[in-house]
């Protein structure tokens, strides 16, 4: 079974009861999901005998979210027909990874962030060592984190900070001297779940 197929039958495969999924920010508890932003991002896994996961650090002078390690995405616009494009077109445009080297294998379980984002995780298996350019706009590098390292649930940290007044709890996981935390962190720790029972 190739590495495409691995992935695709774990992210079909539905969710069993014993398994927990991360839904959102807990701080995010009475936000409605109409009033969400609507956004996408690109898990994209690198096809090589040890995978891995490509990640960007954003650049520090960003008004939402910057300096954070996160997915190649954003908002679904218009004129993206899906959340697949979408992913593919913020991709193409924050690190230059074409959209036809993508191998699609189907989308992880959403995540709702408490900066107002519905965000749809869109997994693709991609070939490895591409030359992947930063946009000097969004991107300060491009970095790729051995997908093993990531799945270990050992790797996952628990950890919490007081945000507008209030505690929130989230993830971590520290690969070298990048932090991955919030929303990247949780959907890596769902896709690490799910991978783990299928």
């Amino acid at each position: 079974m190739t590495l495409a197929e691995r992935l695709a039958t774990a992210l079909a495969s539905g969710n069993k009861p014993e398994t927990p999924f991360l839904v959102g920010d807990d701080v995010d508890a009475g936000v409605k999901s109409e009033t969400l932003a609507r956004a996408a991002v690109l898990v994209a896994v690198t096809n090589r005998a040890e995978p891995g996961v490509i990640l960007t650090q954003r650049n520090q002078h960003l008004r939402r979210h910057a300096g954070q390690v996160a997915f190649p995405g954003g908002r679904i616009d218009a004129e993206d027909i899906d959340e697949v494009a979408a992913a593919l077109r913020e991709a193409e445009e924050e690190i230059a990874l074409p959209r036809a080297a993508v191998e699609v294998v189907g989308t992880a379980d959403r995540y709702r962030t408490g900066t107002g984002f519905d965000i749809i995780p869109v997994v693709g298996v991609v070939p490895p060592d591409l030359l992947l350019v930063p946009s000097e706009a969004e991107v300060a590098s491009v970095f790729e984190v051995p997908l093993g390292f990531l799945l270990d649930a050992a790797n996952h940290v628990q950890a919490s900070a007081i945000w507008q007044g209030r505690e929130r709890r989230f993830y971590e996981i520290q690969w070298q001297e990048r932090r991955i935390w919030g929303a990247t962190a949780a959907m890596i720790v769902n896709l690490s779940r799910r991978l783990r029972w299928a």
